[in-house]
């Protein structure tokens, strides 16, 4: 795919998730309806500025219109994930889907070993997480408060704040944790 076809794909997406005309955009970004309408055919070869004023017109950074578009089925093959880990082995992260431009959110499988725990100094500002309990009971320790979730159970918290999730039973335990970024 050249650069021309992504920057039509990314362009054309965005402009549609924004709900803009070409005539709205040339209002916005200063560049002409026929310009936009040809670079969004791909027919058109755009200058830096170019890009750079249709990324101010859509309110997005540059790099979302010159980015690779995502496939439109990612199937993610859990074996084949390298594991991240922490605390000597007794904390494993999988990350199955990284945060990108257009995806505010990185997903997590994670195991904790028995009796092992995992401290985070939380994350960066304007973030949330959403943990899903699969397997055993998880303790979040979330302001020095202890929240208990057995499997199906779900916490979301603000985990701009150091905060610790702990395996007490004698089993390993599984979670889903998903990171949103606003």
């Amino acid at each position: 795919m050249t650069i021309n076809e992504i920057i039509a794909i990314n362009m054309s997406r965005l402009r549609e998730d924004k709900n803009l005309s070409f005539g709205q955009l040339a209002e916005r970004s200063g560049v002409s309806k026929v310009m936009l309408s040809q670079i969004e055919k791909g027919e058109g070869n755009p200058t830096i500025n170019t890009i750079w004023k249709v990324a101010n017109g859509l309110g997005v950074d540059y790099s979302q219109l010159i980015v690779q578009p995502e496939a439109k089925v990612q199937v993610i093959r859990g074996d084949e994930l390298p594991p991240q880990e922490d605390d000597g082995g007794v904390f494993q992260a999988l990350c199955y889907f990284p945060a990108t431009s257009s995806r505010r959110f990185d997903v997590f499988v994670v195991k904790i070993a028995p009796g092992g725990e995992h401290f985070s100094d939380g994350h960066s500002p304007k973030t949330q997480e959403y943990v899903l309990a699969q397997q055993g009971p998880l303790e979040a320790i979330l302001d020095n408060e202890t929240y208990y979730l057995k499997p199906g159970d779900a916490i979301c918290f603000d985990c701009t704040k150091p905060h610790k999730f702990r395996n007490s039973s004698q089993e390993p335990i599984e979670f889903l944790d998903i990171i949103y970024y606003q």
